[in-house]
């Protein structure tokens, strides 16, 4: 894992700054000048070039060794271990036919979500995903970031919107990605599970050469899994939970369904007893038609080219693309009595004889559902930098391009309902006793869909970094820069979705567009020798919301060569993303009891899946925050080190959905509400079936966290047995407090996560272990499930801590091979036990913190030319 002084060396900008200007200067004055200016680099956290590694804000960075002894093959695999990540950060993992983010994965430092952390590659913002995710979180899919690129990660642990401007709320991931290289370089992988079957595989080129005039390289990526199917993960992969102390959460759209005749509620008199509930729904385990890990596949290329001119100036140029498929599957289409479909009585194999409504229904003969997906990222970077007397200048312009595109075929179970109820009309379709209708009848039922996503990022920006003026004996560093940039998006379903005739998916329409500008300043004034004043400012101005400054105070003081002091303040903001504000009619299913409903009529007394339907709103204003941090390092020798750093942030303003629980309240006991949209009643009862509910999203939260990080590197000597390095990265969070409510401790919010690693290095051989451990939680935070979250006023169970090991060990054949094996998850421990909370986590495990993959063996070979 990373150093504790966690800072390394940005080679373009060392490049950059040992340029000279002017060709008129002496070889013996140009090697001097050399020898001076190599010393200033730029670190993350900073605009201002520096002759020191540690900056006033603690920042971890994992090299490119550490990389490749943790064995991941994808970024999120690797980010998701590390302690400051937290809950929000999600994968591939979740793909189903309700997820509104298929195929694509993104990371959330302290739990305060992906859209409130700011990922960079090579210190520049990367275009956001086409598809949003939780209908309306904007982020950057970290999927189309080939491992094999990466140079190293630093992770920014402070508010930096000061020095990066919006999103850097819990902090920042700057990807650095690798350059310089000289030569061609191979790597091939493969790995697999000893449990279900689930592999990988990867292959990547590495080509690069260098001269004293320019530098390219190209790095071409390739990457694939096969699918992890959930009726192969046991009780993994059942949505009734019951027999293993959970819940049941079928699904009350089932195969056979329920009808209403004489508007009276009438289960199918063919429902299987084990089914059938007291209130006259027939459950569908829809579990096992999902995948855990979906198949997919990545292809990719990145290549960098730098030129140094006569003149002393550096062009450089960055051109990246990926091409990534994937598939999410859910089970087949759910219908309720908002499809309007009828039977009539002349319908041969209608038991009752007389017209009828269907009410909750399954089309299990059409198949289970499907979409197949592709994504595709273009990014463009070409500048110029250089120097003028003892400042550093850059500018570059940058284009950016995120394409996505979901498609079903009518093979892939996506019935169309008045198709459906034209083949229930001439008497072809049989919607009783679960009966499987012939395939010419499913071919006249089902239809094709397709999904549009595309966002655009258009930026230029501009930045000098210099010795700004004489302070007592010293100087003042400044750093300042000038931004621009567009963005757009845009999220179109299928016509068919919005014409209402596809149901039981989560669809998302979305269009919004902006413009924003900025300029920053930022200062290091030396106040003493050893203490070091980091004054930083940004000014925003966005076309859609308005403006924002946001200020950062940071002191560094190294009182002794072994003790360094460091403490910060920040503001900070988060501007709405776009699909937040551009956000069309858009749906998702939530299960929960009709509390109302139940107390009326005695009937839908249990918790059923409901639908609700979310629209944008284009007043939101800008999320604040503010931030803190005091921490210090310890390193009496170059063998040890120890840093320790509190830290808090509080935003407000903070925009989210309005809370479910006061919606039902105030608006379901009403069956006349416009709000909570309810069924007419049937049998003389006071309260019909809640047909939807409708929600958008406001600036209607605050929240505080708090916590303790620590970090300890200790290497040791073994003499002719080779050399011991050890790290310890530890995350204690002792609040997380949201609307009043504390959610420390609490579903998705534990308080310990710590990662231990070990590595062994002798003559050609090295070994690394790791352990990674996230620690108990508490489990199922809306313990009645009746909409309202009450785990502040009632305990409910815990969900028990988790340690993994994974296990490498690799051996150098020759100077041009080298041959890794690897386990993952050594030994085999399995997600511990969670009732879920009816929304995301129904199978029996917390699938945002705990991964179900189970123990995963591989092999790696490198060959270097």
């Amino acid at each position: 894992m990373g150093w504790y002084r966690s800072i390394a060396f940005t080679p373009s900008i060392i490049a950059g700054a040992t340029i000279a200007l002017s060709a008129g200067f002496t070889t013996t004055a140009y090697a001097a000048e050399e020898a001076k200016k190599v010393e200033r680099i730029e670190v993350t956290g900073s605009r201002i070039k520096r002759t020191d590694i540690e900056g006033p804000s603690p920042v971890q960075s994992i090299g490119r060794a550490d990389i490749e002894n943790m064995g991941y093959d994808n970024l999120q695999q690797l980010l998701e271990r590390m302690p400051v990540a937290g809950s929000g950060t999600f994968s591939t993992r979740g793909n189903n036919q309700d997820s509104t983010a298929n195929g694509s994965a993104a990371v959330s430092l302290r739990g305060l979500g992906a859209d409130a952390t700011l990922v960079l590659i090579n210190g520049r913002r990367v275009a956001i995903s086409a598809f949003a995710e939780g209908i309306t979180n904007s982020f950057v899919d970290i999927n189309s970031i080939p491992v094999s690129a990466i140079e190293r990660i630093d992770i920014l642990k402070d508010g930096a919107s000061a020095i990066y401007g919006s999103d850097a709320v819990a902090g920042v991931v700057n990807v650095i990605l690798k350059k310089d290289i000289d030569g061609v370089e191979l790597n091939l992988g493969y790995g697999g599970t000893d449990g279900p079957n689930y592999e990988e595989t990867t292959a990547s080129l590495v080509w690069g050469t260098t001269s004293e005039k320019s530098s390219a390289s190209i790095i071409i990526d390739y990457f694939k899994n096969t699918s992890l199917s959930s009726d192969e993960m046991g009780s993994l992969g059942t949505a009734n939970q019951s027999p293993y102390g959970g819940e049941d959460f079928r699904s009350s759209r089932g195969f056979p369904g329920y009808f209403y005749v004489d508007g009276v509620k009438t289960i199918d008199p063919d429902c299987p007893a084990e089914n059938a509930t007291s209130s006259g729904s027939c459950l569908f385990d829809y579990g096992p038609f999902g995948y855990i890990a979906p198949e997919s596949e990545r292809v990719g290329a990145i290549s960098q080219f730098e030129y140094n001119f006569d003149n002393g100036i550096t062009g450089f140029l960055e051109m990246a693309v990926q091409h990534n498929t994937s598939v999410a599957a859910g089970a087949p289409t759910p219908l309720d009595e908002d499809a309007g479909l009828t039977v009539p009585a002349s319908h041969p194999n209608n038991p009752f004889g007389e017209d009828i409504q269907i009410g909750r229904y399954r089309t299990v003969d059409a198949g289970a559902r499907q979409w197949d997906i592709e994504s595709d990222t273009l990014r463009f970077v070409a500048g110029l930098r250089g120097e003028i007397k003892e400042w550093s200048w850059e500018a570059a312009v940058q284009k950016g391009r995120s394409k996505s595109l979901q498609t079903g075929d009518r093979s892939q179970g996506w019935v169309r309902t008045d198709f459906l109820q034209q083949e229930i009309d001439a008497g072809n379709y049989n919607p009783f006793g679960g009966t499987y209708n012939s395939p010419e009848v499913i071919d006249r039922i089902t239809t094709s869909l397709v999904r549009r996503g595309e966002s655009h990022m258009t930026s230029f920006d501009a930045n000098i970094s210099g010795e700004a003026f004489s302070f007592g004996d010293d100087v003042v560093m400044m750093a300042a820069g000038i931004e621009y940039r567009e963005e757009d998006v845009t999220d179109t379903p299928d016509d068919q979705f919005q014409r209402g005739l596809i149901f039981g998916t989560e669809s998302v329409s979305a269009a919004a567009e902006r413009d924003q500008y900025a300029a920053y300043v930022e200062f290091s004034i030396p106040l003493a020798e050893n203490l070091e004043l980091q004054l930083a400012g940004r000014y925003d101005d966005y076309s859609d919301f308005g403006n924002t400054t946001n200020p950062k105070v940071a002191l560094r003081w190294a009182p002794t060569d072994e003790i360094t002091i460091r403490g910060s303040w920040a503001q900070g903001f988060r501007a709405p993303s776009l699909a937040q504000v551009g956000l069309g009619p858009s749906q998702e299913s939530q299960f929960f009891v009709d509390t109302y409903r139940c107390e009326a009529t005695g009937l839908d007394c249990d918790a059923l899946d409901y639908n609700i339907e979310f629209a944008g709103n284009p007043d939101l204003e800008a999320e604040e925050s503010e931030s803190w941090n005091v921490g210090f390092i310890w390193a009496p020798s170059a063998e040890f080190g120890l840093s320790v750093d509190v830290w808090s942030i509080t935003q407000d303003n903070k925009i989210d959905e309005q809370e479910f629980g006061p919606i039902y309240n105030s608006e379901c006991n009403n069956q006349d509400s416009t709000v909570c949209v309810r069924l007419a009643p049937s049998g003389g009862n006071s309260l019909g079936t809640i047909q939807k509910i409708y929600s958008t999203f406001e600036n209607v939260s605050s929240q505080e966290v708090s916590g303790v990080d620590l970090s300890a590197n200790y290497n040791h000597s073994l003499d002719d047995l080779g050399l011991l390095k050890f790290n310890l990265e530890w995350a204690y969070q002792n609040k997380f407090e949201k609307d009043g409510r504390d959610y420390t401790g609490e579903y998705n919010y534990p308080e310990h996560r710590w990662i231990f690693s070990t590595n062994w290095e002798i003559g050609q051989f090295n070994t690394n272990v790791n352990i990674s451990y996230v620690g108990e939680f508490e489990d199922t935070p809306d313990i009645d499930f009746d909409g309202n979250l009450d785990f502040d006023s009632n305990t409910s169970r815990m969900v028990d801590s988790q340690a993994l090991v994974d296990l490498q060990t690799s051996y150098r054949v020759s100077d041009a091979t080298k041959v890794s094996l690897g386990v993952n998850n050594v030994f085999d421990e399995e997600p511990p036990f969670a009732i879920g909370d009816g929304d995301a986590d129904l199978y029996g495990y917390a699938s945002g913190v705990h991964n179900p993959r189970g123990r995963y063996f591989y092999t790696k070979v490198t060959f270097s030319f």
